[in-house]
């Protein structure tokens, strides 16, 4: 019997302290001090030099901003001081991998943000899966991200390239329309082609040339002759990067074949060459006066103070989204960066951003939401073609297929 007894003493004892070390983990660090003492730690990914170098400081800077405004400026959320790292990916693949991997392992991230690139993104997305670490998207557009390559640590808070397919086929697209496509020979081309092929042939339009260039190229003459030969009614272009073809269709005077020209209409410095195309019809996903919400009153106001007059061009507003997508999240769950509970938190969720509520769908955690069809104009004292609003598309509007077989 004392034996018996012992061994009821013995294991009491031990389930005691079981149940007291796990409180410990619960409610304190590695180190045993309160885990409210331990920041968050977020890693951004974005092309900081290379090609696509403004979108990356665009992003950085909607990034920073983003943070102040949904922290109130305190840059801390339920308690917790938020952390950043910003790390240049220099638009190559394997630079994202190997930086993705020292903000995990070094710099112990809660959170991964990025990237400027589609190529970039998707080579990181496994790391997020591997670490259990909830990665934000942004601004990479390639479908398959939350497509074929999704994974449920991943969230999406810029739009895809099927949001974007959608927005532009409702511009041009139409019964007995015949259209061209052109865009950079890799998945950002290859998903915003195929989107809008079937989004404009939804609409009764026909797709007679898909073009594809390569994306370093500066000469696109072989490219264009083969829209030409084609005679479509429009060419819609797909494109991203330094090196646009704005002013090889001018010099190739499609226009004055009879071939309008439709996009996306890019950043400020791209608008600045595109004077040729004034009077296009196409789409945006952001340009600074189209939004009528106070989050995004809030970001040119601010914007503009802090970088002698600037006005947010086209990838701010998605850095700001990312940081509110992280803080609103947080907030619901009291400061814990576990991925398993914010998966839970962010599935279905809703907040506001400078293009209005966007909406985390459940199913591929893309972000639902507005995007805008727009007329290139002139505009006194603006020097390179504005876009103004046609119509604002509704996240409905634009809602994209659910692409990831989940």
């Amino acid at each position: 019997m004392i034996k018996k007894w012992g061994s009821v003493l013995l294991l009491s004892s031990a389930l005691v302290l079981s149940a007291c070390g796990n409180e410990s983990e619960e409610t304190t660090g590695t180190a045993g001090t309160d885990i409210k003492d331990e920041p968050i730690k977020v890693g951004v990914l974005a092309s900081l030099t290379g090609a696509l170098e403004s979108y990356g400081k665009q992003t950085q800077r909607g990034f920073e901003l983003g943070l102040d405004y949904a922290t109130d400026g305190t840059m801390e959320v339920a308690g917790r001081k938020i952390e950043v790292v910003f790390e240049d990916t220099e638009t190559k693949p394997e630079v994202a991998v190997q930086k993705a991997t020292k903000l995990l392992e070094e710099d112990g991230v809660d959170f991964l943000v990025g990237s400027s690139s589609s190529g970039d993104t998707l080579a990181v997305l496994p790391l997020a899966e591997e670490y259990e670490k909830i990665m934000i998207v942004e601004p990479a557009v390639a479908d398959s991200i939350t497509g074929s390559e999704f994974n449920k640590y991943l969230f999406r808070t810029s739009r895809n390239s099927s949001q974007d397919a959608e927005a532009g086929a409702a511009a041009i697209a139409g019964e007995g329309v015949k259209i061209a496509t052109f865009a950079p020979d890799y998945s950002f081309g290859w998903d915003g082609v195929a989107a809008f092929k079937t989004a404009a042939e939804d609409l009764g339009a026909d797709i007679v040339l898909e073009e594809f260039a390569d994306p370093a190229a500066t000469d696109f003459t072989s490219n264009l002759q083969k829209v030409i030969e084609a005679d479509p009614d429009y060419l819609f272009v797909v494109w991203a990067g330094a090196n646009s073809p704005w002013n090889q269709i001018a010099d190739m005077k499609l226009q004055d074949k009879g071939i309008k020209i439709s996009t996306g209409a890019p950043d400020i410095p791209a608008l600045s060459i595109m004077e040729p195309l004034v009077g296009m019809e196409g789409f945006s996903v952001y340009y600074h006066t189209l939004p009528d919400n106070e989050v995004n009153d809030w970001l040119v106001e601010e914007h503009k103070a802090r970088y002698d007059d600037e006005v947010p061009d086209l990838f701010t507003p998605g850095g700001m989204t990312a940081a509110i997508s992280i803080v609103e999240a947080l907030k619901k769950s009291e400061g814990s960066a576990d991925a398993e509970e914010l998966i839970g938190i962010m599935e279905g969720m809703s907040f506001e951003t400078p293009k209005g509520t966007m909406t985390f769908r459940p199913e591929d955690h893309q972000a639902l939401q507005s995007m805008y069809s727009i007329k290139l104009e002139e505009q006194e004292g603006v020097p390179y073609p504005v876009p103004v609003l046609i119509e604002e598309l509704s996240p409905e509007d634009t809602e994209p297929p659910i692409l990831n077989n989940q």
